[in-house]
């Protein structure tokens, strides 16, 4: 194995010469990520599964290598210093941070410098050439799992009209399509106190940038109040109860989403799997277990009366329904 990365080092224009050292960072769930020790120069080499893209779970190898290209445009990616076709590979610049987990998301200080790398990204980041959308991506992964078979929770297919209403509501006043990530875990964020860089374009395409904030608010399982200082530090004076909702919304269509996503990864690609001890079938329960609490709370359709700039509807003792929204309005403009 270690020729074969020393090969697809020197095929990407770098000489790691006979003494580097190869070590499989574990994390990833999906694609080989190696870091290469070669003397004083360290570099990453991601190696592209094509079976990923295959089984809809990320975008196709050259799409992911020209997002990746362009994130590092801005400087809220690694820099790439050599590409690969096939079998496809990028080597990255070796990123002197750390690498968050849930903890370290949710420091306040560390979401604001996460709240900014993502500004960063959607607003400095060239345009990328292909788009994601978190309802289709839905769709697409549910094909999949009954074209093949796959369990799905119990009860799935009785939410996806609550799924629907997210989408509705949030059609009604939509954001300008930025380039965005779609998949920020944790561990796809590095942090070295000043600055965040944020790496893996995986399922990276021009989306709602809202739904990058969801997202983290999903994958680091953020407090509300949390998600309250991630969307005021993203969004600044514009910040509003209709924005704070959107970001909401999209945190329960990330759990929906992404339970599929671990169903056909753990259903398809369990003999290949980058991270063959992961439980892949645990995590989509316990997605599907936070969506189901979220589309079944008092707020929810709070939140997508806010979303689409409706009033809420009034409550039975007619006033508007006490929720942790509609009790934050008066600090906010709409």
């Amino acid at each position: 194995m270690t020729a074969a990365f020393a090969e697809l080092l020197a095929r990407a224009g770098l000489d790691p010469g006979a003494d580097a050292d190869y070590t499989l960072l574990t994390g990833g769930l999906s694609h080989r990520v190696v870091r290469v020790d070669a003397g004083p120069r360290r570099w990453i080499l991601r190696v592209l599964d094509p079976a990923v893209s295959a089984a809809g779970l990320g975008v196709p190898a050259r799409q992911e290598i020209a997002n990746t290209l362009a994130a590092a445009h801005s400087g809220v990616g690694a820099a790439v210093l050599g590409t690969v076709d096939e079998p496809a590979a990028v080597v990255l610049e070796f990123v002197d941070a750390r690498t968050l987990d849930a903890d370290g998301v949710a420091d306040p200080d560390a979401l604001v410098r996460i709240a900014a790398a993502c500004r960063r990204l959607h607003t400095s980041t060239p345009p990328f050439a292909n788009r994601f959308d978190i309802f289709r991506k839905t769709e697409e992964l549910l094909a999949r799992c009954r074209r093949h078979d796959l369990p799905v929770p119990d009860g799935y297919a009785d939410r996806l009209a609550d799924l629907a209403r997210i989408e509705h509501a949030l059609s009604a006043v939509p954001l300008p399509q930025a380039p965005c990530h779609n998949d920020l875990l944790p561990a796809n964020l590095l942090d070295d106190g000043r600055s965040v860089r944020i790496v893996d374009y995986q399922l990276s395409g021009m989306n709602d940038p809202a739904f990058d904030l969801g997202d983290i608010a999903a994958e680091a399982q953020l407090a509300d109040d949390l998600v309250d200082l991630l969307t005021a530090a993203y969004f600044g004076a514009e910040t509003s109860p209709r924005l704070l909702a959107r970001v909401l919304l999209y945190r329960i269509a990330s759990d929906v989403a992404w339970t599929l996503w671990f169903a056909v990864h753990h259903g398809l690609l369990a003999g290949t799997a980058a991270a063959p001890a992961f439980d892949y079938h645990a995590e989509a329960a316990d997605k599907w277990a936070r969506a189901v609490r979220a589309l079944d709370a008092d707020d929810f359709g709070t939140l997508l009366d806010r979303a689409a700039g409706r009033a809420a509807a009034p409550s039975a003792q007619g006033g508007v329904p006490d929720s942790r929204i509609s009790r934050q309005e008066s600090g906010r403009r709409s």
